[in-house]
């Protein structure tokens, strides 16, 4: 996973609130079994109106999303935040997110930014008057910027270390490694272990 410590680029504005995670990932594409490649299935729905926000040649290549309010919500679909992220966006701002969407966006890398809502309306203003204008995301110092205004914005600690340091759990886990195999050779036989299934003879020979 890549880390996030500093990220400039430019925004896209999507007015809608309460976009659930359907509406991000159409259930259909969810039946893919990769974790990757989800960029065609981002606002499938939508897109398909040419005057979708995405379909703007000013806005290919946006790299931040500023929605509304409670963005993702619905279902728990981690698809919903790959689709962003292969899109390209690096972090999404919005007034509020869906809790399980805001869990599984800081697990795959994507910076979920909660402000208030006079920020998001001035970021969302600035945007739309100026397509070009860069908006600086600043996870070290918790900080997002853009036309010369600064905002600072909360971010769960853990979840914080994760991103600048470019890991999700799994890798945290691995760093133990070594750890975790001496400890499992060590152990005493006496205590409580899992031992291999047998294969199930139902329906086999002498049945």
């Amino acid at each position: 996973m890549k880390a996030i410590t500093e990220h400039t680029g430019r925004a896209v504005v999507l007015r809608r609130s309460n976009v659930d995670t359907d509406q991000i990932i159409p259930a259909e594409y969810c039946k893919r079994l990769t974790k990757s490649g989800y960029a065609d299935a981002l606002f499938a729905g939508w897109r398909a109106d040419p005057l979708f926000v995405l379909n703007q040649p000013a806005n290919a290549g946006a790299s931040v999303l500023i929605a509304q309010h409670n963005f993702g919500t619905g279902s728990s679909r981690e698809h919903a935040v790959w689709a962003l992220r292969d899109w390209g966006f690096v972090s999404v701002v919005a007034t509020s997110f869906g809790d399980i969407f805001h869990r599984n966006a800081f697990k795959n890398g994507l910076l979920a930014v909660e402000l208030p809502a006079s920020a998001v309306d001035w970021l969302a203003d600035a945007i739309e008057r100026d397509p070009g204008l860069p908006v600086t995301v600043n996870l070290r110092r918790c900080e997002i910027g853009a036309g010369g205004l600064r905002y600072p914005f909360t971010v769960d600690a853990r979840a914080r270390e994760l991103l600048l340091g470019g890991m999700d759990e799994i890798a945290v886990t691995l760093e133990r490694d070594a750890s975790i195999r001496t400890y499992e050779r060590t152990r005493a036989r006496w205590l409580p272990s899992i031992r291999p299934s047998v294969p199930s003879m139902v329906g086999g020979a002498g049945s």
